[in-house]
């Protein structure tokens, strides 16, 4: 059930990132805000695909990557002024769930 639960808040991240999303300026939708949506959509990728593997380490290993990935890219949004600090910090915390599902997810498959 741990999965579906990820799955979900993955799903949750990605809908509310498309709304932080449209405030960039034009000039940057299709460059780091196209960057953030590739990483989004890589990461529900890589979740949907560990939980239908039996070998899943190299899955999470990549998974945790990319979650990382994302952090860095939304951090810097934020930091070049693209991204309210506001929004930066409820996306944060999505991420920090995902991570901590993550985490537990790695350590039970243990």
């Amino acid at each position: 059930m741990q999965e579906l639960k990820i799955r979900q808040k993955c799903e949750d991240m990605i809908a509310y990132g498309y709304t932080a999303l449209r405030q960039f300026p034009k000039s940057e939708r299709y460059t780091l805000a196209a960057d953030i949506k590739k990483s989004m959509y890589r990461l529900l990728s890589l979740i949907i695909a560990a939980n239908k593997k039996y070998y899943k380490k190299t899955t999470f290993q990549e998974m945790d990557v990319e979650l990382d990935y994302l952090r860095s890219l939304i951090r810097l949004a934020m930091q070049l002024g693209f991204l309210p600090f506001r929004k930066y910090e409820n996306w944060a915390a999505m991420l920090n769930e995902i991570g901590k599902m993550l985490g537990g997810w790695m350590k039970s498959m243990r």
